[in-house]
């Protein structure tokens, strides 16, 4: 019997969480729409756009499925990245394709908030309650502080107040959900934030096309993100002030204005934010109609 060779590229993301609706978003950006499920139950979504099907799962079980090649690519957290690899050894078979830059959390020490600390040694003899302990761990032995674990699958704010812990190692966004809890915030273990995976694995060659396409379609959406699109009248004698006070500008398109004389229209695209002060320093230079535009997508 002859086995068919796989023909779509298969993406985890997670099934629900605070990265799943940014990732259903990069993706709809970079084109792609995904049937409807019937109910929540479905776990697996056809994309008519592309040979692509969306795997929604756990995030903690989405580098498994990259590793062993069930799916091709992913997108999770580096916190559940890294914490599968410290957790458990010889466990790899991924690598990371690309920082997506949103997710961005910490994982953090916190302790009650009328808890005397005085940095990693307070921590000493104490019960650390965590879902990481990996990181944890990790932590401690380069912080030269001897503290016991406690290992908690979820719920880590509550440990202190049912004295199970004396303190927690957990993610932190705004920090609301310590403080409401009665923690505060005092050490960082690990910066995280949402990352685009790969199998390490050999994928049939029209998977690995379909793959090199989201990549393209994921960068162009990425540098659109961190760029704008520029419009001003000016003098010529004003450019080179005008390049100078631009944060990264591409070579501008420079614009004859009718009428003549010395007044062009300058065309660019920034590559880095643009902020009131630069605006100024633009108007200061001699630019006068300028005009800020986002940009959707950036194919170089």
């Amino acid at each position: 019997m002859v086995v068919k060779e796989k023909e779509r590229l298969a993406v985890a993301v997670q099934k629900s969480g605070r990265l799943n609706e940014k990732s259903l978003a990069l993706l709809s950006q970079c084109g792609l729409s995904f049937d409807a499920p019937k109910s929540n139950d479905k776990l697996i979504l056809r994309s008519p756009d592309l040979p692509v099907d969306l795997m929604m799962v756990r995030d903690d079980d989405i580098p498994e499925y990259v590793a062993s090649g069930i799916c091709e690519m992913g997108v999770v957290g580096q916190n559940v990245l890294e914490e599968r690899r410290l957790s458990e050894p010889g466990a790899d078979g991924v690598e990371v394709l690309r920082e997506l830059g949103f997710g961005r959390c910490r994982l953090s020490i916190a302790v009650p908030a009328s808890a005397p600390f005085e940095g990693a040694s307070s921590l000493e003899g104490r019960r650390v309650a965590t879902s990481y302990p990996g990181l944890l761990r990790g932590f401690l032995a380069r912080s030269g502080a001897k503290a016991e674990i406690v290992h908690l699958s979820g719920s880590v704010e509550i440990a202190p107040s049912l004295h199970i812990a004396d303190a927690i190692c957990d993610l932190v966004s705004t920090g609301s959900t310590l403080q409401s809890n009665g923690l505060r915030e005092v050490l960082n273990v690990f910066e995280s934030q949402a990352v685009l995976i790969g199998t390490a694995r050999p994928v049939p060659d029209v998977v690995a096309r379909t793959r090199g396409q989201m990549l393209t379609r994921i960068d162009g959406v990425r540098r659109a993100e961190r760029s704008k699109y520029i419009m001003m009248n000016a003098p010529r004698s004003a450019l080179p002030a005008i390049q100078k006070a631009l944060p990264g500008l591409e070579a501008p398109s420079v614009i004859p204005l009718g009428g003549g004389g010395d007044r062009v229209a300058v065309h660019a695209v920034a590559t880095e934010d643009v902020f009131w002060d630069t605006m100024e320093k633009l108007k200061a230079a001699g630019a006068s109609s300028i005009l800020v535009l986002p940009i959707e997508k950036i194919i170089a």
